[in-house]
């Protein structure tokens, strides 16, 4: 069942961002984690957000309304390390701005890829959140590639560095981890 969502808009400068609204729920993570894949699943839309096998496709953040209750943002990719050390710089000026400044920021939903669980560049980005007193939820994306003894490795893997938050297996060919993301994002309207 598809949910009612449409582009807003792209911004790669801070000024660009859309006037403050609805609460924001923004998808950040490394490159190609699965960002898009899960704004799509989500929302039940193949082709809201754009998805590529190909890691840094999404350069700007992204802005979509979604059930005209709240605002998703897709936030560039962090880790690719084939894009310009001045583009990467640039991007990361934009998501820093973004996650520090945004009064209507409710949630960041954190994308890990449960193949590899945490890397330094997600744990130094999960210590700024919880150093700027931002609400997050870690979501372990592309779990269907995992054998069971995988799985067991990877759940150890991320409790060592997330022992007691709330940690969402995501697989998007499955619908795995949709019902309890949404429920998530459903609880950011009641803070």
């Amino acid at each position: 069942m598809a949910i009612p969502a449409e582009f807003l808009l792209s911004a790669t400068l801070p000024e660009h961002f859309p006037p403050a609204g609805s609460p924001e729920i923004a998808f950040l993570g490394r490159s190609n984690v699965g960002k898009s894949t899960l704004l799509n699943t989500l929302t039940g839309q193949r082709q809201l957000a754009y998805s590529s096998s190909t890691p840094g496709r999404t350069q700007s953040v992204n802005f979509f309304r979604v059930d005209n209750r709240f605002v998703f943002v897709d936030l560039p990719g962090y880790g690719y390390a084939k894009a310009p050390k001045t583009l990467a710089d640039s991007w990361k000026a934009v998501i820093e701005a973004y996650l520090r400044d945004r009064a209507v920021l409710a949630l960041c939903v954190l994308l890990v890829d449960a193949r590899r669980a945490w890397m330094d560049s997600d744990l130094h980005l999960k210590s700024w959140l919880e150093h700027h007193r931002r609400p997050y939820l870690v979501v372990a994306t592309k779990v269907d590639k995992l054998n069971q003894s995988e799985k067991s490795a990877s759940q150890k893997a991320f409790r060592e560095h997330y022992p007691v938050g709330e940690l969402i297996w995501f697989s998007s060919p499955k619908g795995q981890g949709v019902k309890e993301i949404w429920q998530a994002i459903w609880k950011t309207q009641s803070r």
